[in-house]
């Protein structure tokens, strides 16, 4: 009896043994499903992104040409999502570190005579949201990489063909191979050679803004919108373009110094000029009006010997004695 007990025991049991285990079974499926789907199975896309959606399986592989709008999105089996920045934001090439860097980023160019330059430049830039995908299948890459590869080759290369074209400045030319430069014999330092082309001039605006012109056309065509650039800081000039620039600085200080001073020596000696012409004609006119009047002369002689003094004098001088007078007072 105590057998057929046991193997009715062991009969009853194997089918609860059986539904536990396909109960863990389908719990783990579940943890494991809901797993995928949380973290490596989705992606959501943020306001100011697009989503770019590449598969590898089905009728079209590759990347899709539709933009996924901000939201939750589901990742299938073999397609991937690639967030791409579609918010207007301010890129900068700089020599210093900065947030969008920490290498040295700056543009280097030369101008017309070869002399070598480097300066800090400033990009405000978004891709449209209607073009991500068409930029991530052409160039297959982060947008942070254009922005770091091909974006700052075609910036560096726009400033140096527009840089090419003018000279640093009118004042200065090239010594030799262009490792240095002197001022220009022929220019007076006080009156420089009129050069509204040139980079220490208007010339610095008018090439960043060509150089502008000429990036921002190239890519408006890729679907990325470049709306400024614009220099950051002043340019950095070679140690000679530097040293020549305070030489002449000097020179044109020393100079008007110079001008202004002689004209302070001219303005005095017209001046003094001028005061001799006003006493010599004053003593002219009264010599003329006592030889046309003599009897003027014995009435002043008369009047000091009385002790009175001619109107506007304070003293009058009788023999060795001499009377301070009050104006006006007999």
């Amino acid at each position: 009896m105590s057998d057929i007990g046991n193997r009715l025991t062991r009969t009853s049991s194997a089918p609860r043994v059986a539904r536990i285990g396909l109960t863990i079974a389908a719990l783990a499926f579940v943890l494991v499903g809901g797993g995928c789907t949380v973290t490596a199975c989705s992606t959501t896309v943020e306001s100011g992104e697009a989503g770019i959606k590449t598969t590898k399986f089905g009728a079209n592989p590759g990347v899709q040409p539709t933009e996924l709008r901000p939201g939750w999105h589901w990742k299938g089996i073999g397609e991937e999502i690639i967030v791409y920045p579609t918010r207007q934001r301010t890129y900068s090439y700089t020599r210093e570190a900065n947030s969008d860097g920490k290498e040295n980023e700056e543009i280097a160019f030369a101008d017309q005579t070869g002399l070598p330059m480097t300066a800090d430049v400033n990009l405000t830039i978004r891709v449209r949201d209607d073009r991500a995908a068409d930029l991530y299948a052409r160039w297959r890459q982060p947008f942070d990489d254009l922005l770091d590869g091909q974006i700052r080759n075609d910036v560096r290369s726009a400033i140096a063909k527009e840089t090419e074209q003018v000279p640093v400045s009118c004042n200065l030319n090239p010594v030799g191979s262009g490792s240095g430069v002197t001022p220009t014999p022929a220019a007076s330092p006080a009156t420089p050679t009129p050069c509204a082309g040139s980079l220490m001039g208007a010339g610095r605006q008018l090439v960043i803004q060509r150089a502008f012109q000429r990036v921002r056309n190239k890519w408006a065509a890729e679907g990325v919108e470049i709306s400024q650039m614009e220099w950051v800081g002043t340019i950095r000039y070679p140690p000679s373009v530097t040293a020549a620039v305070e030489a002449r600085t000097q020179t044109e200080q020393r100079t008007l110094a110079a001008q202004q001073k002689a004209a302070e020596a001219r303005a005095n000696a017209e001046a003094a000029i001028e005061t001799a012409r006003g006493i010599a004609e004053s003593t002219r006119l009264r010599g003329e009006a006592l030889r046309a009047n003599p009897e003027i002369i014995q009435q002043i002689y008369a009047e000091r010997s009385q002790g009175l003094c001619p109107p506007g004098t304070e003293t009058c001088i009788i023999g060795q004695g001499a009377w301070g007078l009050v104006p006006g007072k007999q």
